[in-house]
């Protein structure tokens, strides 16, 4: 088999003995490409002359990016993108694009070419944050924006945000980060810290978000079981202090134009009892179909 795919890829001796792949029309790769991942087209590029030609069309990458492609180039300088083809478009937007003063952040699936966004803890509003006797920052590599808010102890726990953006149409989820306990690194090793984790197995955290066409969702959590262990069953003693994501809803565009407006938040207001030793990275808003690749992906491994 390895013979007769060489001889459909090259000559014998210098001279032809049949059709080879180089004889294929560039434009006829380029249709067929059309229907490969980016992943994909990139390797058939190495093939030889009309498979590259093709895989660098602009044509075939035009249909790969999102209709919205330049509502996300607006976000950079000009003249970061201007003299870009459409393939390094593609790759430049693969790549997180800052903004709201680097609080958030969006970028295109590279296998889908679908539009995700992030946004930090610091472009949320959180409720004391202000006030070192409850909050505090926390620098760290384990964060896509290098900090999270972390808690130590408060009665009143509200965490809202609100992002308009002109995403593409689809269905999307939106989804919370957070971590029990504190964490740090000791002799080169990662050590949770959970003297301060107390209250959240005793009433449920509420989540919710809203978007401007009116729809909505909500759910809630117990952050932690009545032991005071993690739900995700990551214990204190032994090898708790995971990051998790709390799945908030689903929402679904049905247009760029106007643009989406989405509202969330986390609170746990019963002020009973306090609660404390959390941290709050960031809000994930990820295309179902990439949500739903990654999870079948995690669940091969």
């Amino acid at each position: 088999m390895g013979s007769s795919f060489s001889s459909l890829n090259n000559d014998t001796n210098g001279s032809a003995i049949g059709p080879s792949l180089g004889d294929i029309p560039e434009s006829c790769v380029a249709c067929v490409i059309l229907h490969l991942t980016p992943p994909e087209i990139c390797n058939l590029a190495r093939l030889n002359r009309a498979f590259r030609g093709a895989a660098s069309s602009d044509s075939v990458w035009e249909k790969k990016l999102p209709l919205n492609y330049r509502d996300l180039l607006h976000l950079l300088p000009p003249e970061r993108y201007q003299s870009l083809s459409k393939k390094d478009i593609f790759a430049l937007l693969s790549r997180p694009v800052s903004f709201d003063d680097g609080n958030k952040e969006v970028w295109i699936d590279r296998m889908t070419g679908l539009v995700c966004m992030a946004i930090s803890a610091r472009g949320m509003a959180i409720t004391g944050i202000e006030d070192r006797r409850y909050w505090n920052w926390i620098a760290t590599e384990e964060s896509r924006f290098h900090v999270v808010a972390y808690l130590q102890q408060i009665w009143w726990f509200e965490v809202d945000g609100v992002v308009r953006f002109n995403l593409p149409p689809g269905k999307y989820c939106l989804s919370f980060r957070i971590h029990l306990g504190r964490f740090s690194k000791r002799l080169g090793r990662r050590v949770c810290h959970f003297e301060h984790t107390h209250g959240w197995e005793l009433k449920p955290v509420r989540f919710s978000l809203s978007t401007s066409d009116g729809q909505e969702a909500s759910c809630e959590y117990y952050l932690a079981d009545k032991e005071g262990e993690q739900t995700s069953g990551e214990h204190k003693g032994g090898g708790g202090g995971l990051w998790r994501d709390y799945k908030v809803g689903e929402f679904v565009v049905g247009c760029s134009e106007p643009s989406t407006e989405v509202r969330w938040s986390m609170k746990q207001i019963d002020c009973t009892h306090s609660k404390g030793g959390i941290c709050v990275d960031s809000v994930f808003i990820i295309p179902m179909d990439v949500k739903q690749r990654k999870k079948r992906k995690a669940a091969v491994k």
